[in-house]
């Protein structure tokens, strides 16, 4: 039996040309158009395109600045190495990338994984931090599309995995690894550790998502695990509507940090790209040293070859056939569909005999 493995993305453009970057942009606030009330879906796509053109110079100026992104080709090395790590483990695999917004779409994954003939497809979003405009909208979308092209075979999903215990690990010794090599003390009174999430809108956190508390879990877990007990959380926010995001925004915390420098940890991506080369490296570091602090951003150990191992890790339950629940993943919350795990919904039944389970609550 084959199985196909999808890892989903969000994608870049990989060159600084208006174009793409705009159908780029208007997939994107497209798909987000439920953030604003529209009469028609027509007037959603205007809206969308409207704000696309407003916000594409911008975005292109940043890909020029940092020669393009190098998403698309990170991913696709990550894919190709689950894929050879999998087949080590001795699983009959082959794995495909699809992107939200850009070539290759989810929707030519899925018809590639049909056209080879998959008996079933494990869907795994590399987003660490489940969100519902990430983790469970590109899932819903692979399935749709499987389902629209006849692509009838059996489908399971996993959304959020930020606790898997090695990515911890691996998060953490990519932080100290990188103060060691700058000389920086993580635990000095004069350097301020900064872990920079990627922002969402609150409008999401009020429908039930639990992001900004997985941010919190998250980051708690690797300062623990770096020794530091002071550290600080921001958020990489795009208002391009007039709605609120995530606070503080990350900017705004940089300007009151009482300290001599800075060290900024990307906890959202698994990829360098235009929120990191750009927003972190120019933006964020611009700011940081306009009130006089050292700046100092880690890099995103995409590279690092127990990154594909997680991901393996991850779906070895499936592919191996035993309950994924060993591996402590639970029905996701988030995505509430049959073959939807996750390693972030409560354990709803006791192990003690007369003890109460604890009630629900979402992932």
């Amino acid at each position: 039996m084959t199985t196909g493995v999808v890892l989903l993305n969000f994608g870049e453009p990989s060159v600084p040309e208006r174009e793409p970057v705009v159908d780029y942009l208007e997939r994107i606030f497209m798909a987000n158009a439920d953030l604003e009330e529209y009469d028609s879906r027509e007037a959603a796509r205007k809206r969308s395109r409207k704000l696309a053109e407003r916000r594409a110079p911008g975005l292109l100026e940043e890909y020029e600045n940092i020669g393009g992104s190098p998403l698309n080709e990170q991913a696709k090395a990550q894919a190709d190495a689950l894929e050879t790590t999998l087949q080590n483990r001795d699983f009959d695999v082959l794995t495909y990338l699809g992107m939200q917004y850009i070539e290759p779409f989810i929707g030519d994954a899925a018809a590639d994984a049909m056209a080879d003939d998959v008996d079933r497809v494990i869907g795994l979003p590399i987003f660490p931090l489940c969100g519902p405009s990430t983790n469970v909208i590109s899932l819903d979308e692979l399935e749709d599309e499987m389902e629209e092209m006849g692509f009838d075979v059996p489908f399971q999903a996993i959304t959020g995995w930020h606790k898997h215990p090695k990515y911890n690990r691996v998060r953490a010794e990519n932080i100290a690894d990188f103060a060691d090599d700058e000389g920086v003390d993580l635990h000095d009174e004069d350097t301020a550790l900064v872990f920079s999430a990627h922002g969402t809108p609150k409008h999401y956190l009020e429908e039930g998502s639990r992001y900004d508390i997985y941010v919190e879990e998250y980051c708690s877990v690797v300062a623990s695990l770096l020794g530091v007990d002071d550290y600080h959380i921001g958020f990489q926010n795009h208002e391009n509507r007039d709605i609120p995001w995530t606070e503080p925004d990350v900017e705004d915390l940089i300007e009151d940090i009482d300290a001599e420098r800075v060290v900024v940890e990307p906890v959202s991506f698994l990829h360098e790209q235009s929120e990191t080369l750009s927003e972190l490296d120019v933006e964020l570091r611009e700011e940081a040293e306009e009130v006089g602090l050292d700046f100092y951003r880690v890099p995103i150990p995409h590279d690092d070859e127990r990154i594909p191992e997680v991901f393996a890790d991850l779906v070895e339950p499936f592919l191996a056939d035993f309950d994924p629940e060993y591996y402590q993943f639970r029905q996701c919350q988030c995505r509430d569909e049959p073959g939807t795990m996750c390693l972030n919904a409560p354990q709803t039944t006791s192990h003690v005999e007369g003890e109460e389970a604890p009630a629900e609550t979402d992932d």
